[in-house]
């Protein structure tokens, strides 16, 4: 049984939700977001609370049931507080540059890389070596500090690239003679 998929999901003032048959509607002040519950779980509205259940007390409908119960507790975190992720640029001369929907990188190609910000995410560069990515969706806001991270992740040896805030890198020695 799935300890995450008993708890049931708070919903604070301010936030709309609206359930239609397995399609759950939140709304909140950052934006509006959806999702087609798994066929395996119910969903409920009980005073102030969302309430995730398996259609059948078995393992796999409760796994499924918790899993549904995340992504639902996290579409309300979204639209009421939002998500975001923090890059920084290691590297003499790497450098970053919002302007609008679309992110320059000076990564030590010998071109600068430019990255179109998909909508619902803002990109803030309060730096030029630090990259803050916000959005509402936290699938997506990870998604684009990964592809961000893709293009110079950071090498073992200097540890040049980009990683994410307290990222750990391992810098291995060099061979000796």
């Amino acid at each position: 049984m799935s300890r995450i998929g008993k708890q049931p999901v708070s919903i604070p003032s301010g936030v709309e939700c609206s359930i239609k048959g397995q399609l759950l509607s939140v709304k909140g002040k950052k934006g509006q977001m959806t999702l087609d519950l798994h066929p395996f779980t119910k969903i409920t509205s009980e005073d102030g609370f969302l309430k995730l259940n398996p259609v059948v007390e078995d393992r796999d409908h409760w796994a499924i049931c918790g899993t549904m119960r995340a992504l639902v507790h996290n579409m309300v975190v979204g639209v009421t507080q939002g998500f975001e992720k923090k890059l920084l640029l290691m590297g003499v001369g790497y450098r970053a540059q919002a302007q609008g929907q679309k992110l320059t990188l000076v990564l030590g190609f010998s071109h600068p890389v430019e990255y179109a910000v998909p909508q619902g995410i803002t990109i803030e560069t309060p730096t030029p070596t630090e990259i803050i990515v916000k959005g509402f969706d936290k699938q997506l806001v990870g998604e684009v500090a990964a592809k961000i991270r893709a293009y110079r992740p950071p090498e073992p040896y200097k540890g040049k690239g980009v990683r994410y805030a307290g990222e750990y890198v391992m810098i291995k020695e060099a061979k000796k003679k």
